[in-house]
Formats: C-alpha cells, structure tokens, sequence
C-alpha cells in the first residue's frame, strides 16, 4: 500500500569547523489521506528540524521523504506550512495577506480566486476581507493565516506549534477552530507541540521521539477525533490513559 506521506531512515548531522553533532537518526513513519498526527518529544529533539526537512527547507543527512510515491524534492507547492506565529502583514488587508501565496506562485487565476472567496465565506471571514490585521483577533489570525496555506490546496500541512504564541482561553477556541476546519477541508496534517493534551485531544496518532539524536521511540493511536469537541474528548479514559503514556515515554 503507497501512502500519502512516507519519511524513510531520515538522518540529519550539523557540521562545524571541528566536529559532527547528529541531531537526527533513521527516522522513518508514515502518514495517510486525512490522517492528523503530532509528533512529541524532549525540547531540542528536532521536532520543528524534522518538519523543516519534510518541507524540503533543510536537505537530510541521508533518507528519503517521499510524497505520493515521488521525493518530495521533486514535489512543488503540495506541502503547506504553518508556523507559530501567524506572520501576517500589517500594511495588507485580510485578502490581499490571504492572497500573497497566490502571488508569489503565481497562481492567482480565477479558479484560485473563486477558492479563496469560498473559504473566507465558509470560515466567517469574508465580512472582515477589508480590514487590517490589527483589528482581528489572536483566533481569527490564525484563521487567516491557515486560509492563506489553504488556498495553495496543499495535499499535506505541516503545524509547528501553532497555537503557542496564544493565551489561555484564544488557545482553547482557536484549537477547536483549527481542528474542525481541516477535519472539513479533509487534509493531512503533521503537528510538532509540546502540549501532550493538545497532541492527544487532536491526533489520529501520536509519534513520540527520543531526546537527541531523536528516533522514533514509540507511537500510539486513539480514536478521539471521532468525538466532534475536544473539550469532550479530554473527558474520555482513553485520553488520559494516553497523556499517561506519552507522559512515562518522555521521562
């Protein structure tokens, strides 16, 4: 069976003028169509390194990473990244920061145009099409800057850390916002976080590295984003009995 996303025996080594220092070994997992998947591990594993390769901004050491069956260095624009901060521009209205990657790709044609316009619809956004960044939300940011990948219809979306730069009580609505959005738009996401919770409430898997030189140490399944609320699946025994491995794994 050929799956969506295949990272296989995926190494990274930092060079200096003195030494080597590996901070990635053969790392290797999969993901499929629709799937959501977060990857947890200790601080300065590589978790956001390892995202970066799969977006094709670092080149591995050694391994392959492969999308539909084709190395993904042979893949343009079908990977979509969203980062933790939203990066919006001040001076562009929602549509014209909603629009850039059109721009930039050069794919602002009607057809785009027609997608961009149904998302901002869809999502609540198309009333505030005109205003500047800075009379949104830290929620509808987000929205922004998730419609701004979206857009480019990529097959898979890579997260990093996306919700850590909100406060308490943004953070929990934005979290719901985000799940359901991509849930409806039916696209496979990797998400690299450092919240067990967040991994666990939002994840069809879970993929847990070791500390550096990270491999994958061990991998867990729920099957909580059948529940529609997260604030529901947080209620479940499976959740917590998973925050609980995941939790012994990590210490």
């Amino acid at each position: 069976m050929q799956h969506l996303l295949e990272i296989k025996d995926v190494s990274l080594n930092y060079h200096t003028l003195k030494d080597e220092t590996k901070a990635i070994e053969k790392i290797s997992f999969y993901a499929d169509n629709n799937e959501f998947i977060s990857i947890v591990g200790p601080s300065g594993c590589g978790k956001t390194t390892l995202l970066s390769i799969i977006a094709g901004i670092l080149k591995p050491s050694s391994g392959t990473i492969f999308l539909n069956g084709t190395p993904t260095y042979e893949v343009k624009n079908k990977i979509g990244y969203m980062f933790q901060r939203d990066h919006l521009f001040e001076w562009r209205t929602v549509l014209q920061n909603v629009k850039l990657g059109l721009e930039i790709t050069k794919n602002k044609d009607e057809s785009n145009l027609k997608y961009l316009e149904e998302l901002l619809q869809k999502y609540g956004l198309y009333d505030f099409k005109d205003k500047y960044p800075n009379h949104l939300s830290g929620g509808m940011r987000q929205r922004v800057a998730l419609i701004r990948t979206l857009v480019l219809r990529p097959e898979i979306l890579l997260l990093d850390e996306p919700f850590g730069a909100l406060d308490y009580q943004t953070r929990k609505l934005v979290i719901q916002d985000v799940s359901d959005i991509i849930t409806r738009e039916q696209k496979t996401s990797l998400l690299v976080t450092h919240d067990l919770g967040e991994a666990v409430s939002l994840s069809d898997r879970i993929i847990v590295l070791s500390k550096r030189p990270s491999f994958v140490k061990a991998e867990f399944t729920t099957n909580l984003r059948k529940i529609p609320l997260i604030e529901e699946r947080k209620k479940t025994d499976e959740y917590k009995e998973l925050v609980e491995k995941i939790w012994k794994e990590l210490s």
